[in-house]
Formats: C-alpha cells, sequence, structure tokens
C-alpha cells in the first residue's frame, strides 16, 4: 500500500526533522529578508525569497516535503496523519512498584543510536509536558527502547497511565552525553529509587567493558526496589538497602559504601544516580578518599536542548548544562547546596497542580 510507503519514510526522516527544526529560522530569512532589499525591485525580491523557500523544502526538510506532497495532490490525505504520534506506539508495559512503570516504546533509530547515559524527551500529548527520561535499555533488532516512568507530577503521572497501543506524540534523542564507559578495575554503582533504573545500563555497559561490578540498590522499603534481578545479573555483588530493613540491610546506600571502600582499598570509581541529597552525601563519602566519581543531574532536566537554563549547575565554579554538557559530572566539582535550592523552587506548586490533577480524575 502507497501510503505505508509514506509512512516509512517519514518514520526515516522523523529524527533529522526534529533535529532540524532551528532551520525555520533559516526559512523566515531566506523568505523575508530579500523582501527589505531596497535595491531590487518587487520581481526580483519575490523571486528571491521563493527560491530560498524552494531550497528549505527540497534539501533541508525532504521529511516535511514528503508529508506535505500527498495533501497538495489530494492523494492519501486521510492514510497520513500530520502530527507524528503514530511513529512512538507503546509495545509493552509493567508496574515495577507502586507509581513506577517499565515501557516499551517502539523508536527504530533511537534504539540504534543509543549509549549508555543517554536519554530522550517525551511528550504525551498535544497538552503534555516535555519530560527527560533516561533510555534504560534498547533493542536494535526490533526497534524498541525501555522507559522507566515514576508517576512525580501530572505529566509523569498521565506518562504511567498509558497502556500498550498508546502512542507518544513525540520522542526525541538521543540526547545528552554519553556515559564515560573504560575498564578501570573495581567500580561500584549506587541507585536510590527510580535512579536504579538510570544506572542499570552503565553498569550494564561497565560490565561489558571488563569492570568489576559492585552494586549498591536503596530504596524506602521493599515495595519500591526496582530492577533487582536485571542489576544482579551485571553485577560481581549486589547489595540492597532500605531505610525501614525490609529488604537487604537497613540503612543507607551511604552505609553500604563505606563498607565497600574499607573492603577495596583500590576502588577506581563510583557511579551514583538517585535523589540529589543522597548524590550529595555519597559526593561527600568519595571526596575525602579521592575517589573519583560521577552524578547523574537528570532531576533537574526539563527542556533538554539547554534552551530554556532551567537545568544550569556550578560545576568546577564554571556554569554547565545539565542536558547538553552532562548529564552526568564530576561530583566533586558541583555545587549541590545551589542545585538543591533551585531544584526546589517549584515544588509546592508541582505538587499543588498534582494533587488537583488527582482529585479532578477521580470525581
Amino acid at each position: 500500500m502507497v501510503h505505508l510507503r509514506f509512512l516509512e519514510t517519514r518514520r526515516k526522516f522523523s529524527y533529522i526533522n526534529r533535529i532540524c527544526v532551528h532551520r525555520v529560522r533559516l526559512l523566515l530569512l531566506n523568505f523575508l529578508l530579500p523582501l527589505f532589499d531596497c535595491g531590487a525591485d518587487i520581481d526580483e525580491k519575490l523571486r528571491v525569497g521563493c527560491s530560498g523557500l524552494f531550497i528549505y523544502f527540497c534539501v533541508l526538510d525532504t521529511s516535511l516535503l514528503l508529508t506535505v506532497l500527498p495533501v497538495f495532490t489530494g492523494k492519501y490525505t486521510k492514510s497520513i496523519p500530520f502530527r507524528s504520534n503514530v511513529l512512538y506506539p507503546i509495545i509493552d508495559k509493567q508496574i515495577l512498584a507502586p507509581s513506577i512503570a517499565k515501557l516499551i516504546v517502539e523508536a527504530p533509530l533511537i534504539a540504534k543510536k543509543r549509549k549508555a547515559g543517554n536519554f530522550v524527551i517525551v511528550r504525551a500529548s498535544e497538552y503534555g509536558e516535555r519530560i527527560p527520561f533516561t533510555i534504560v535499555d534498547s533493542d536494535p533488532e526490533n526497534g524498541t527502547i525501555t522507559l522507566i516512568i515514576q508517576a512525580i507530577g501530572k505529566s509523569s503521572d498521565d506518562i504511567t497511565r498509558l497502556e500498550p497501543g498508546d502512542h507518544f506524540l513525540d520522542v526525541v534523542g538521543p540526547l545528552g552525553e554519553a556515559t564515560p564507559i573504560k575498564n578501570s578495575g573495581t567500580v561500584v554503582c549506587i541507585g536510590g529509587g527510580v535512579g536504579t533504573a538510570v544506572i542499570y545500563p552503565i553498569a550494564k555497559a561497565l560490565k561489558n567493558a571488563g569492570n568489576t561490578v559492585i552494586s549498591i540498590i536503596g530504596a524506602r522499603n521493599k515495595e519500591m526496589i526496582i530492577l533487582e534481578e536485571e542489576m544482579d545479573k551485571v553485577s560481581d555483588e549486589l547489595i540492597i538497602t532500605t531505610d525501614d530493613g525490609s529488604a537487604g540491610v537497613k540503612g543507607f546506600v551511604t552505609n553500604a559504601l563505606q563498607e565497600i571502600m574499607g573492603k577495596n582499598p583500590d576502588l577506581a570509581t563510583v557511579y551514583a544516580i538517585g535523589p540529589l541529597p543522597m548524590m550529595k552525601a555519597v559526593s561527600g563519602v568519595t571526596k575525602p578518599a579521592g575517589i573519583k566519581t560521577y552524578v547523574s543531574l537528570n532531576p533537574i532536566m526539563m527542556d533538554g536542548t539547554g534552551m530554556c537554563g532551567a537545568c544550569r549547575v556550578t560545576v568546577g565554579g564554571e556554569m554547565k548544562f545539565a542536558c547538553v554538557d552532562g548529564p552526568e559530572f564530576d561530583a566533586h566539582q558541583i555545587e549541590f547546596d545551589e542545585l538543591i535550592a533551585r531544584n526546589n523552587s517549584y515544588r509546592d506548586v508541582e505538587q499543588h497542580a498534582y494533587h488537583q490533577c488527582r482529585q479532578e480524575s477521580q470525581t
């Protein structure tokens, strides 16, 4: 069927189209600037302006051209939705813990290109918020990526309610700098709460690189522990801690880390991902020992392209953006107090909006 070929072509070019959105500005410049050229007559102005339009559509944005042509010719109009939400269907869903869901999403180009530490920006609907999520895993052969989402606000709650057969309107990526992976010897990977979903692909990559991987999973209680089996497979040793002692060792991940440091004087690197206070505490433990420590600043990201500035953070006395310069940084160089204060700026407003939406959905 011809309309299926058009959909497949749009799938192949969709990622390029998103990366080149900023070229719309070039389009406007190519068309509008000649109109203000006082040294040319109106025919010349229109000729130059229209040439700019032609170059944009034919060279810079083939994906958009393939979408628009069938509409102009009157063919396949009903078969090709202009929106791209058909491109990212949810293939499978699993509830891992209260308010935490794992989604398998079809995104072939992202699945082929992603590396440990990369993330995507997703939008569930026309009026949904753009939210960054780490790519937990991928299956290039089947063209899918794995996302794990915790419902902490309205938009993330809406996403966790999606079911197989539903679609994401937008999935953009892979974004961010990949985690620096090398064979360092003995490394520790720490995941706090849903941060375990972010540390898993890093632990997997480190293990594949030949490292001895010691992993620590921390959570409030047994119910909130996720990916225990998956982490065990990529770790030489796995330690579980819970605040209430309902699973594993009672205490915090920093307690387990201190014990590991005492037993492994040659410990090379620590990777810690979770709530900001947890990452700050881990940094405080490793800094006196001079152990290289990486943390991921996913919790403060919003736009994911460096344009909004919400994820700016002071690292080594310089201003960085978590989404484009990170998301991972040297923990000993981060101004955590400044970071935590900025992250909490709108917490009350966010919580109010979330509870209000929950109440409305229940009525």
